[in-house]
């Protein structure tokens, strides 16, 4: 940014305008939005991998693996993939792991400007919307193979209920039930979800459920990782409720990994 001849900021961040901070970039700043086009080959790089969600009885529960890989190497094995959209909603990653993260900066800033200017919260529905035309402007990158697949959850308000959204490479959304997931892993995962899922679970056995989803996927997918219990890495693990988006303590994690190897380590000797 580049202050006028006074010294002061440009009429650009003076003038009322729009309040989507993305238009605002577009109009002022354009080279600041993801996806401009890249030329020549594409570089091996880092991909994140897998996200799953589920609603609960009054909310929902979103959890994401911590690994990212590139090509046969793991890259990283304390990604966070699983990030707080605004206090009502949570946004997951799988993809080009740089690209997802960009997006999902801009989209904290694209509800963190809209409450700002309208001095209100946007809805579900809004958000949704909005997230959609953010992954639209990347299609040119995901045609070059840098997708971006974001899963988003929350709170609505409105409604009084969780709800999930997924979305394609285009921008598509649509209206998710009970519980979805995305990545590679996804394919395993929501066997684990269908078996495990079941009308009014609680946040606490939500978190169960995520859990037992991720260990499965793990388990078929190199790409991605089980809960790490000597380094002690664990998923990111977040449930959004009427009281807001709560990321899940490593204590209630350790725990909870715990259990679930102590029942299956009792399967397997039967």
């Amino acid at each position: 940014m580049s202050l006028d001849s006074t010294g002061g900021l440009p009429d650009a961040f003076r003038t009322p305008g729009s309040s989507s901070f993305v238009d605002f970039l577009a109009a002022h700043a354009p080279h600041a939005l993801p996806g401009a086009p890249t030329s020549g080959a594409v570089p091996q790089l880092a991909h994140a991998t897998t996200i799953v969600a589920l609603e609960v009885d009054g909310g929902v529960v979103m959890a994401g693996d911590r690994r990212a890989t590139a090509g046969a190497a793991i890259a990283h094995r304390e990604m966070q993939k699983v990030f707080d959209a605004d206090e009502f909603s949570a946004v997951g990653i799988a993809g080009t792991a740089g690209l997802a993260i960009e997006l999902v900066r801009l989209f904290q800033l694209e509800l963190e400007h809209y409450e700002k200017i309208e001095g209100t919260l946007l809805s579900f529905d809004g958000k949704a919307n909005r997230l959609a035309t953010l992954v639209r402007s990347q299609l040119g990158l995901a045609m070059q193979g840098l997708a971006v697949v974001p899963l988003l959850a929350g709170y609505d308000v409105d409604e009084d209920r969780g709800r999930i959204c997924s979305y394609d490479v285009t921008g598509g959304r649509y209206d998710e039930r009970e519980h979805h997931c995305v990545g590679s892993g996804a394919v395993f995962a929501r066997g684990a979800l269908k078996k495990l899922w079941r009308p009014g679970l609680t946040a606490d056995e939500g978190v169960r459920v995520a859990v037992e989803a991720l260990f499965d996927a793990a388990d078929d997918d190199s790409a991605t990782a089980g809960p790490d219990t000597v380094r002690r890495i664990w998923p990111v693990v977040a449930t959004v409720t009427e009281t807001g988006y709560r990321r899940v303590g490593d204590d209630v994690l350790a725990a909870t990994v715990a259990a679930v190897l102590d029942r299956r380590a009792e399967e397997a000797r039967r």
